[in-house]
């Protein structure tokens, strides 16, 4: 009985294992299954997340490299017109350098004491010298969004510039064995960051001791509030909290990312004395900061020939804006004259056809062949060659034909002191110190080794392992912080971890873009990330959700630069369609793309998101560019190549109206309204007639009284993007 049992146990075990076995080998293939279609799902999502990506920046380093090269065409006009003309008066301004001011003239120009405050202002109360308690304060009115009175923001501006004009250019820190060090990267007027970096870290103090690595401003709503956060504590913490300077902290940057409107806007009556205190300040922000003789924080990068010696030595403040290079001087070659020439509009002053060989802010030698698949270029010239096909004076004669000024004008020579706000003798260790600054605050890192143009944004270099290695280690420093890049999670390494990249503006490009970081170092001189989101939507989103919505604002992004440059589509798809059939191969289509807006981007990957059907590979070209869902504004213009010129310089025709609005009212005059355009119009090298101008200038004056406001004006001509509304 006993064995009987033990069988029949001994069966039923047997039975149990093979009824167990065979949904143990389901399983395991359905496991298999579901982690195979987990990865390619988690693939797919990667692969729209980076086309996201590319998306967002190509189009960020299009704008920066559009500023600089307007910028170059105004320094064109400084170097190359006389100081009577009146093309370079409207601009003359914005190059004049940091003039030094005694005390008294200080205190006589931007006095606060004759600003009375009202007794029903509400917010916060400053008083000199700051506390801790008083710049806390100041931190929870921004927090609760209330407005520092402009008597008081002129007062902390004067104390921080008299502080700065004593730091060095390089700040030397020590991380006792009691505290850590907290680093920052980019926060882009995103105050909502900061406040959540000082609720997660603590308020900066002795105890805990911060640097903040540039770009403070631009981009954002709130870069004056972060701007009064910082230099308050800066004020309160002199040894304990440090400011490096961004490629962002220039006045010039500032017409087109934002921070000029922001500052006029807040403070209509005092915002010009405002940004011209700020002005100064940003030229004396230190450029630099290293941490125990290890560590160096700068927020662009280095190249190879950055010394630190030399950014130590150098006048700092003589370089108000890093984009404008000192004014060429004159060199005896061979017993004569030759003049260091460039034609500022980033353009060879030969007559070349189609679009230029260009180069970097501070480079004039052309890339190695290895970086030739750069998806945009910098805007900077080449040296002028024996071999140019006509002078200086032709190009000069051409341009104010195109200008509509008349067609007198001075030889390159340096003009009176009197007259030129840029007179002064230039040498060459002024041309040094400038690509110093320029490098340290406009450089990116590459993977390959060599140090080239920085062809993407226009300005600084592009360095590899190899220059880090060597810059590193011949000023005895183990790792570089710098920032300057949006980095996905918030920071990134690279150049076998020699190389660290901390950006600390969440959701920079779209709420979910990506998080923002900060950097905690201890005496190790080991970074700790805390990356964060200050976005509670972007939090509760699912991964997703958050690169869906990402997703489509970069493609609505994308769909008005398609939009604005629909006529140079069209002329390119034609060339692919020479028996005008309406259809293209989607070979064609994308090479067509990439000829026209030259942004790098993976236009196969991203025909399904921008072409909604296709047939048999081809791609009706036609059809596509009337479904763009774009809305533009309905005005009786008699040249509609006016609007379009419009759309596609949006950006930059604020940028000039911006300089030449000297009062910043927000206000222009027709004749000045007409100015612009010829500026705009010489730097394009396209003709407008003053009649097409007249009708633009009539239509958008809705009140009739003769001016135009600019806002108004930007706002009227913003594209729509139908498809969003959906």
């Amino acid at each position: 009985m006993g064995c009987g049992f033990g069988k029949s146990e001994r069966q039923l075990k047997k039975c149990d294992r093979v009824s167990i076995s065979v949904p143990a080998a389901t399983a395991i293939r359905a496991a298999l299954l579901i982690q195979r279609w987990y990865r390619q799902y988690v693939a797919r999502l990667e692969i729209r997340r980076r086309c996201t990506w590319n998306i967002f920046q190509s189009i960020e380093y299009a704008g920066e490299q559009d500023q600089i090269k307007l910028y170059n065409f105004f320094g064109f006009l400084m170097d190359h017109f006389t100081p009577a003309s009146c093309e370079r008066n409207l601009i003359s301004h914005i190059f004049r350098k940091n003039e030094i001011c005694w005390d008294t003239e200080w205190e006589r120009y931007f006095c606060y004491k004759s600003i009375e405050v009202p007794d029903s202002y509400s917010g916060p109360h400053l008083t000199f010298p700051m506390t801790f308690c008083g710049v806390s304060k100041l931190v929870e009115a921004f927090k609760h969004k209330q407005q520092l009175h402009a008597r008081y923001v002129l007062q902390l501006l004067g104390e921080t510039w008299k502080l700065l004009r004593i730091l060095p250019n390089i700040n030397q820190v020590s991380v006792c064995h009691t505290k850590e060090i907290t680093i920052c990267g980019d926060l882009h007027g995103h105050l909502e960051d900061l406040l959540l970096i000082f609720y997660k870290n603590g308020l900066p103090s002795s105890e805990k001791p911060y640097v903040f690595n540039g770009d403070f401003v631009d981009r954002g709503k709130n870069s004056l509030e972060i701007l009064l956060i910082l230099f308050g504590f800066l004020l309160v913490y002199p040894n304990d909290v440090h400011l490096n300077r961004g490629n962002h902290e220039d006045h010039i940057v500032n017409l087109r990312y934002g921070f000029t409107k922001e500052v006029l806007g807040k403070y209509r009556m005092h915002g010009k004395k405002i940004l011209k205190l700020l002005q100064k300040i940003f030229s004396w922000l230190p450029l630099a900061t290293v941490i125990d003789h290890k560590v160096l924080i700068a927020h662009g990068g280095i190249s190879d020939t950055t010394d630190l010696d030399t950014i130590a030595r150098m006048d700092r403040h003589k370089y108000v804006s890093a984009l404008r290079p000192p004014k060429p001087t004159h060199h005896a070659v061979n017993g004569s004259k030759a003049q260091t020439m460039n034609n500022s509009n980033g353009e060879a002053v030969g007559q070349l056809e189609g679009r230029r060989r260009v180069y970097s802010l501070t480079y004039n030698s052309s890339a190695p062949a290895h970086r030739h698949n750069l998806p945009r270029r910098s805007l900077q010239n080449p040296p002028v060659s024996s071999q140019l096909s006509w002078s200086v004076e032709e190009e000069l004669k051409k341009r104010r034909r195109l200008a509509g000024f008349d067609q007198s004008y001075g030889e390159p020579t340096r003009s009176d002191s009197d007259s030129d706000p840029e007179s002064g003798e230039t040498t060459e260790t002024d041309e040094l110190e400038w690509k110093q600054i320029v490098d340290m605050l406009w450089s990116d890192p590459m993977p390959q080794n060599g140090c080239i143009p920085n062809e993407v944004r226009g300005g600084g270099c592009y360095w590899g392992p190899d220059v880090t290695e060597e810059v590193l280690g011949r000023h005895n420093l183990q790792l570089l912080i710098r920032s300057h890049e949006c980095k996905q999670e918030g920071y990134e390494f690279c150049h076998n971890r020699m190389v660290l990249t901390i950006f600390s503006a969440s959701n920079y490009y779209e709420v979910g873009s990506n998080r923002g970081a900060y950097i905690r170092m201890g005496p190790d001189l080991v970074p700790h990330f805390i990356q964060y989101q200050a976005s509670r939507t972007s939090r509760e989103l699912t991964l997703r959700q958050s690169i869906g919505s990402t997703e489509r604002s970069a493609l609505r992004a994308l769909r008005e630069q398609l939009f604005v440059h629909k006529s140079d589509l069209i002329s390119a798809f034609q060339e692919f369609d020479p028996n005008n059939t309406g259809m293209i191969s989607l070979r064609h289509w994308a090479s067509a793309m990439e000829r026209v807006l030259n942004l790098g981007l993976p236009w196969r990957v991203l025909r399904p998101q921008l072409v909604s059907s296709t047939k048999y590979g081809m791609v009706d070209y036609q059809q596509w560019i009337r479904e763009l869902s774009i809305t533009e504004p309905k005005l009786e213009i008699s040249d509609n190549s006016i609007l379009e010129t419009m759309y596609k310089n949006h950006s930059n025709l604020e940028t000039i109206f911006r300089i030449i609005d000297t009062d910043h009212s927000g206000l222009i005059s027709f004749e000045e309204f007409r100015q612009t355009w010829k500026l705009l119009s010489s730097h394009l090298q396209v003709e407008i007639s003053d009649k097409a101008i007249a009708d633009l200038a009539q239509s958008i004056d809705f009140n009739k009284d003769g001016s135009i406001d600019i806002n108004e004006f930007m706002e009227a001509f913003r594209l729509v993007d139908l498809s969003s509304q959906n």
